[in-house]
């Protein structure tokens, strides 16, 4: 027998095989060359991943919400909103693998009628004092860092009151809930079987400050299931009230991995705002540099006030404000505020949640001596 020969006919074979697999639909989890023997995530997750990357506000996002706003009316379509897609993940709809960030720019007086879907929401006041959303009843107007939760089915509608156009930043957690074959929407809003354009104000303009912006004390006397009853039943979380928490606390420690973060919380449970999503502000202090942090979590990251740099695996992407870093989870990072003078000031969302539920949350940190070391849950 000849031994060249009988080679070549296994790799017929083999050939023959994976051609088979691959018409029927199937893949091999079996390692065939020793670049991928026993690496089981390669295998499955070679096709698409997302990668750190930064979208630039000012030469990118900003300019191209400008331009849209002239030639996009409302006539035309009202959902004139940017979403960031990873060019790994391209062309899903998805600025990590779980969540994707969208900006919006409203023109004044500019009103969209009431929907609802699936997905969770927030939108995160950027510029103007004006930015509008309606949720079950409760009409906030927004400005710069102040945070509005739309949850999974509540019925909103969101826009610009006043004379001045507005910019907003949304999180859903749309490629989620896409991924789970559970998205859907609905625009046909109905009061008293009626369709409308508007929804009717139920409760007063202050409604979640009223009622739940006094940490540790909450009413009794009012019921606090709103909308499906799967969120936080506060829908604003004012930009005020975070600065303050900043400023009480810009001398401590901090945390050596993430500097000084504060979460968003659903007051009625202590817990996060969405089962799915959890939000932060983080602070950089003058100069400071967080020690590199490893997570399964994926994160959103929006620098609000500064600039500065993340190394992720190795590679440095600048930012400034109002731009979105995306941060793959898996990936090594850390956060660096380039000023000596002033703090760096970071809007984080984060799937941490989701993965807490299926037990699939992990952290990892790098001690001084560049050791690993598993770092335990908060």
């Amino acid at each position: 027998m000849n031994a060249p020969k009988a080679f070549s006919n296994r790799d017929e074979a083999l050939k023959a095989l994976y051609d088979d697999l691959s018409a029927r639909n199937m893949f091999p989890f079996w390692a065939t060359s020793s670049d991928v023997e026993h690496d089981e995530v390669r295998q499955l997750m070679g096709s698409q991943k997302a990668v750190p990357f930064v979208w630039s506000y000012k030469e990118d996002i900003e300019p191209i919400l400008h331009r849209a706003a002239e030639l996009v009316t409302m006539d035309d379509s009202e959902r004139r909103s940017l979403i960031l897609v990873n060019p790994g993940l391209n062309p899903r709809r998805a600025t990590v693998s779980t969540m994707y960030t969208a900006y919006r720019l409203n023109d004044p007086n500019e009103i969209m009628p009431p929907h609802r879907h699936s997905p969770n929401a927030i939108r995160f006041g950027l510029i103007g004092s004006g930015n509008f959303t309606g949720v079950e009843g409760e009409d906030i107007t927004f400005g710069p860092g102040d945070m509005v939760l739309t949850p999974i089915d509540t019925w909103h509608n969101h826009g610009t009151v006043g004379d001045e156009s507005a910019v907003n930043l949304s999180v859903l957690d749309l490629p989620l809930v896409e991924t789970l074959n559970s998205i859907y929407f609905e625009h046909d809003y109905k009061e008293d079987a009626e369709l409308k354009k508007k929804q009717t104000a139920r409760f007063p303009t202050d409604y979640s400050q009223r009622i739940y912006g006094h940490g540790g004390m909450m009413p009794r006397f009012v019921s606090h299931k709103r909308g499906t009853r799967a969120a936080s039943p506060m829908y604003v979380y004012r930009w005020d009230m975070m600065r303050e928490i900043l400023e009480k606390h810009k001398d401590w420690d901090g945390d050596p991995y993430e500097a000084l973060m504060v979460e968003y919380i659903d007051p009625t449970t202590g817990g996060p705002v969405f089962k799915t999503i959890t939000f932060f502000v983080q602070m950089l202090r003058p100069g400071e540099k967080t020690m590199p942090l490893r997570q399964t979590a994926s994160l959103l990251v929006a620098p609000f006030e500064g600039k500065g740099y993340s190394i992720i695996d190795g590679q440095k992407h600048e930012w400034n404000q109002f731009d979105t870093l995306a941060v793959p989870g898996g990936s090594w990072c850390q956060h660096v505020n380039a000023s000596d003078t002033e703090p760096t000031v970071l809007f984080v969302a984060s799937d941490e949640p989701a993965l807490k539920a299926f037990n699939l949350f992990n952290r990892w940190g790098r001690d001084e001596a560049g050791d690993t070391v598993h770092l335990s849950d908060r």
